[in-house]
């Protein structure tokens, strides 16, 4: 789990950042290393779109035959998302079922949530994290709210909550 020590900290360096640097790739870069550092991407979870977050992608192409495949949108200025990442890379290491592609919707120079960045726009995500789930099949099984709770029962039944 992510230590509460760990999240107070993020707030802290998140809420300085926002008022004092004007250079949002030095506050990206920094919060990609404190992520990968972190190991909340370890295992099967996959980052799919380090090279061009925000912008477009085709779902399909993320699908993983012969596993149920998560998609987890998600923003490096989310709390939410930050605190679930550990979790998600966790339930990866407990389901070998699982496929987690992660999808990072903001663009690079944009603070705060990027609502209206061209892979939010594509996919209408009005909340952050916004997941999708596919079968082993590839056909959509759930989005949104009722996609969180899925993953919220999957989380609390590899017995991942505190």
């Amino acid at each position: 789990m992510i230590d509460i020590h760990q999240l107070r900290h993020y707030v802290k360096i998140m809420n300085r950042a926002r008022k004092s640097l004007a250079l949002s790739p030095v506050l990206a870069a920094f919060l990609a290393l404190a992520l990968c550092s972190s190991g909340a991407w370890a295992g099967a979870v996959a980052d799919v779109n380090p090279n061009n977050p925000g912008e477009t992608l085709e779902i399909n192409s993320l699908l993983v035959k012969g596993k149920t495949t998560v998609i987890d949108f998600y923003s490096p200025f989310c709390p939410p998302c930050v605190k679930l990442a550990p979790l998600m890379a966790k339930l990866a290491k407990k389901r070998p079922d699982l496929a987690i592609k992660k999808v990072n919707i903001n663009r690079p120079g944009v603070n705060g949530i990027d609502w209206r960045s061209p892979l939010a726009q594509q996919y209408q995500i009005r909340q952050v994290p916004f997941f999708m789930i596919f079968n082993p099949q590839g056909q959509p099984v759930a989005q949104g709210r009722g996609a969180t709770e899925t993953v919220g029962g999957w989380i609390e039944d590899a017995g991942l909550m505190q």
